[in-house]
């Protein structure tokens, strides 16, 4: 019984890493030409935010909606810049829109200083809700979260990542990931970055040299 039990547990460990590789994104993807897509924007506070808004800002607003802005439980000041970018394009003739935006509020994986013993609690509740809007909410609203999911960083996008990947585990609707290197990463990347580099859909750098190994990523220049 044990043999029996020990070689089905290989089989099903087998089944799953298979599933795991096939769903990795390839060198090579496409997406789906629609007439609008769907974006969710996560605003990481501080210098994360303001450099995720000028990036957002170059979109064509027109094309990219609705929208969704990710932000963490008590960001208030990243809320008020994504009103006020909304606000300004609403404002432009060249961005005129009538479509709404939205806001989706999660708990941060990490708190600042928090210790590394008392996180996975807090990554854990912040999965689950990010969870529930990723899967099981869209599922109800018949309607997918997101076309596009762009990231960069800080750690609370981490398990935005692994939400997604449950969706694309079980062959369920789920958006493409786009994680964006921090202007401020020159020299090396971020946590973030390293962890993320070979399971989002596309990775790019502003800096060069962080291509330096060869390794997967696009660099375009500076993006802000």
């Amino acid at each position: 019984m044990i043999r029996i039990a020990i070689c089905v547990l290989a089989l099903l460990l087998a089944i799953v890493f298979i599933r795991f590789y096939c769903i990795l994104p390839s060198s090579n993807v496409h997406g789906v030409n629609k007439k609008n897509r769907k974006l969710a924007v996560f605003l990481g506070s501080g210098g994360h935010t303001s450099e995720m808004l000028a990036l957002v800002s170059s979109l064509d607003f027109g094309r990219y909606y609705p929208r969704v802005y990710i932000i963490s439980e008590g960001d208030t000041l990243s809320e008020r810049k994504a009103v006020l970018l909304e606000a300004k394009a609403a404002r432009s003739t060249s961005k005129k829109t009538q479509n709404p935006y939205t806001f989706l509020v999660i708990p941060r994986a990490r708190k600042v200083h928090q210790s590394l013993l008392t996180t996975p609690p807090t990554a854990l509740l912040s999965f689950i809700k990010c969870f529930y809007h990723v899967t099981i909410a869209s599922s109800y609203q018949d309607a997918s979260f997101a076309d596009v999911l762009i990231l960069n960083g800080p750690g609370t996008c981490l398990v935005l990542c692994l939400a997604v990947y449950l969706n694309k585990f079980f062959g369920l609707s789920s958006p493409r990931m786009v994680y964006v290197e921090s202007f401020a990463r020159v020299r090396s990347l971020s946590l973030s970055g390293k962890l993320l580099r070979y399971f989002v859909d596309r990775f790019i750098v502003q800096w060069p040299q962080l291509l330096k190994d060869g390794k997967r990523g696009d660099c375009h220049g500076w993006l802000i």
